[in-house]
């Protein structure tokens, strides 16, 4: 998924993606390319469940 779908389903944005990124809180993306990065649906949804068990 691009970053703009990730946004969408998370509720979050892209600096708040990535800053739980670097502090290893949401999933890594796959580097598919020199200027290509995706997530993997399954990682985002897995995430998102585990969001909703901690609340």
């Amino acid at each position: 998924m691009r970053i703009d779908v990730v946004e969408h389903l998370t509720g979050l944005g892209e600096s708040t993606i990535r800053r739980k990124m670097a502090s290893a809180n949401f999933p890594q993306p796959i580097k598919n390319g020199a200027r290509c990065t995706r997530w993997r649906a399954g990682d985002v949804t897995a995430w998102l469940r585990e969001q909703a068990i901690a609340a």
